[in-house]
């Protein structure tokens, strides 16, 4: 499915201070599988998946979509970056027609606690918010991630509410898109 204002995804590589975001290449496929397969990055997405599973599964060039940033420190990927259209079907809207865009990311363990993060989705909320003007984004997180939680406030997600999925509770927030005064 694509998304509005997505169709011609391939953005240009955005740069940060220390990170860019860009397309998923193909030496990207054995970062992938090491996120995917992390009992640490599985801990609140439902664990990790088999290793061997992985293997078979990942594409040459994984990640290749719409609304898919790869996180890249000094040539090599450290976490990806989602935006995708939250299914009607779950819980948690802020819009009555819902699919809003939600932010997804995982990073691998070694990348985390050094704001790389909070750099990476800030650039990816900017990047959305000049590409889709006016377009709430919507964050969902186990209530017992607290790095997430943390993270969700110091980009801006508000809380709207809290619910039981996956076996426990989550928290769903929305960033509310900017309105400049003068």
């Amino acid at each position: 499915m694509t998304q509005p204002g997505l169709a011609d995804w391939s953005p240009a590589p955005i740069k940060t201070e220390r990170l860019v975001l860009r397309a998923s290449e193909a030496r990207d496929r054995a970062a992938f599988i090491e996120l995917f397969a992390s009992p640490e990055v599985g801990t609140y997405l439902g664990g990790p998946r088999p290793r061997d599973e992985l293997e078979r599964a990942v594409p040459e060039v994984p990640g290749q979509r719409p609304g898919l940033f790869v996180i890249d420190l000094d040539g090599a990927m450290i976490g990806m970056i989602t935006l995708d259209r939250r299914d009607a079907e779950r819980r948690g809207h802020v819009r009555p027609e819902a699919g809003e865009a939600e932010l997804g990311y995982m990073f691998l363990p070694q990348a985390w606690g050094r704001g790389y993060a909070a750099e990476a989705c800030a650039a990816a909320l900017g990047w959305f918010a000049d590409t889709l003007p006016g377009e709430p984004v919507v964050l969902c997180t186990q209530t017992a991630n607290d790095r997430a939680m943390r993270l969700a406030a110091k980009l801006g997600f508000t809380e709207v509410e809290r619910f039981e999925e996956y076996g426990a509770e989550q928290w769903f927030g929305v960033r509310s898109p900017v309105t400049s005064s003068g």
